[in-house]
């Protein structure tokens, strides 16, 4: 029994290390790729419309006695009969954690997809790590990073991926605080009580988090016939459907089931769901995660 369990572990340890080089192999293209689809979808993020310490202007506004004169527009005020402030705009950085799903799950790519399941939210991550970097906020990736600030910040997270041996299952979250985000990039196909549950802290925390469901068009549409053979990535284990086109409209229902039960429950805690197939554009994504975030940023006076 316990030469089993070795070879077991001995299977695992190999099929982790050829995860880690296959990731390693593939983080320089990505990271191209990741540059690419900033530049085409955003120049930069915008800064928090508030009034406060930063370098870009926002308003003028009259003056009211007891404020710093050093803040006073004269050329501004020298054009009528009153003296006006100039307001900057509020710039307050804040933690954002990214994360992207390392489970052998991801790995899959059927032939109406473009990139696997894994390169795609690599993508979302690294583009996200790029664009916010740019405007000064911290990223991280928990377990594998602390926060940092930079302007190379998605190069310096593609080096850690670079160079990590292992990536979590399931990471610890504990490290999160309050008026952080999180952006979590992944197939969400557990069941959903499982994903509730290790992301329940976070809305305890008051942490908002941002989950990007990547989905691959045959996993949404089961294109299948005849006698189909469906191996788990996760467990290995293989179930043989004689007439596969018989269980096709219950699985499509499951499956819209569980997406729909677990965005009702980000929408009812403020959190943004979003799905990006891999046979689309990862900038469809990049933007409406942008606007949920920038909308929190917003309405939460971050």
């Amino acid at each position: 029994m316990a030469q089993i369990g070795e070879a077991v572990a001995q299977v695992a340890s190999r099929d982790a290390l050829a995860r880690a080089r296959l990731r390693a192999s593939l983080v320089p293209d990505l990271l191209v790729e990741a540059r690419r689809v900033v530049n085409t979808v955003i120049a930069g993020w915008h800064g928090r419309r508030k009034r406060g310490i930063g370098e870009n202007f926002w308003q003028f506004r009259p003056y009211v006695d007891g404020e710093a004169v050093s803040n006073i527009d004269w050329r501004r005020s020298a054009r009528d009969d009153h003296i006006y402030i100039r307001d900057k705009e509020w710039e307050a950085a804040h933690t954002v954690w990214l994360w992207a799903d390392p489970s052998p799950s991801m790995l899959y790519k059927s032939q109406g997809a473009s990139v696997s399941k894994e390169s795609r939210a690599l993508v979302l991550v690294l583009a996200l790590a790029e664009l916010l970097s740019r405007s000064g906020e911290r990223i991280a990736w928990p377990g594998l990073t602390d926060p940092f600030s930079a302007r190379n910040g998605a190069e310096r997270l593609a080096s850690h991926l670079l160079h990590a041996s292992t990536l979590a299952a399931k990471p610890d979250l504990r490290p999160l605080r309050r008026f952080s985000d999180m952006v979590i990039a992944g197939d969400f196909l557990d069941p959903v009580e499982e994903t509730q549950e290790w992301l329940d802290p976070l809305a305890r925390r008051g942490v908002r988090a941002h989950l990007i469901e990547i989905a691959d068009p045959a996993e949404e549409t089961f294109p299948y016939s005849g006698r189909t053979e469906f191996r788990d990535p996760e467990t290995g284990e293989r179930l043989t459907a004689g007439r596969a086109e018989t269980v096709s409209q219950d699985y499509r229902n499951l499956y819209a089931a569980r997406r729909h039960e677990l965005a009702s429950w980000c929408a009812k805690l403020g959190w943004s769901y979003t799905v990006n197939h891999t046979d689309r554009l990862a900038s469809d994504a990049l933007v409406k995660v942008h606007m949920a975030m920038t909308a929190d940023a917003r309405a939460g006076g971050r």
